[in-house]
């Protein structure tokens, strides 16, 4: 079995959770309230912008130019094709996407997930760490994403139909380079390193967890006292 596949297998209890949890089920059926749809689009806003910005760290750390090349491919995607699936979501609450991510979120789930991937880009002169870090989010979206569309509880009268639709396909080359990335940086990893790569590639798939729940509750930074706007 190659490694990204051990990873994959490892972090199959955590999506199955993050499945049956109350945003992607929502979504699913199509009821997802309007403010889980804001957070979530204000704190993924967010969130892409650090997560381009880990790929131009990464630029230095890969083998080859053709791995440099697909970072930088992906860099425009993270600023341009991803925000179909987000508009995807607007448009659902009937709101234009770019007045709702006008307002900044930067709730305590996607705060620690940001510094998790942020601390293996620099801590680790191993590309892998980072990427271990970075790969759940494809995945996790694609593996949930292809589930919803075989799913019969998938209400295909919602727009939301259309979130799954997107991620059903748009991850796959991403997650196939990272599982081949991750498999050549880890050839000459020691038992304790590759441990180490596998605990964060399974943190980052719970903090993808945090991250739609975050969304779903409506996560504040809760400082006590006075109220914080």
């Amino acid at each position: 079995m190659t490694f990204s596949k051990e990873l994959r297998e490892a972090a199959q209890p955590i999506i199955e959770d993050i499945y049956n949890d109350g945003f992607i089920q929502d979504l699913l059926a199509g009821t997802l309230s309007k403010q889980a749809v804001r957070q979530y689009l204000r704190a993924d806003a967010s969130y892409l912008k650090e997560f381009s910005n880990l790929y131009a760290l990464l630029v230095p750390k890969v083998p080859t130019m053709e791995d440099v090349k697909f970072l930088v491919e992906q860099i425009e995607f993270m600023l341009e094709g991803e925000v179909e699936a987000h508009e995807v979501l607007a448009d659902y609450i009937n709101e234009p996407y770019n007045e709702i991510v006008k307002e900044k979120v930067w709730p305590p789930s996607g705060d620690h997930y940001i510094k998790h991937m942020y601390y293996n880009a620099y801590a680790h002169e191993n590309a892998a760490y980072t990427i271990a870090a970075m790969a759940p989010c494809p995945y996790v979206y694609a593996v949930v994403a292809k589930r919803a569309i075989k799913d019969p509880a998938l209400n295909r009268d919602s727009i939301t139909a259309k979130w799954f639709d997107f991620y059903s396909t748009e991850m796959d080359p991403l997650v196939e380079v990272f599982d081949q990335l991750m498999d050549r940086l880890t050839e000459e990893c020691t038992k304790a390193q590759k441990e180490e790569i596998k605990e964060n590639f399974l943190q980052s798939t719970i903090h993808e967890r945090n991250f739609f729940n975050m969304a779903y509750i409506d996560e504040k930074w809760n400082f006590g006292g006075e109220k914080h706007e």
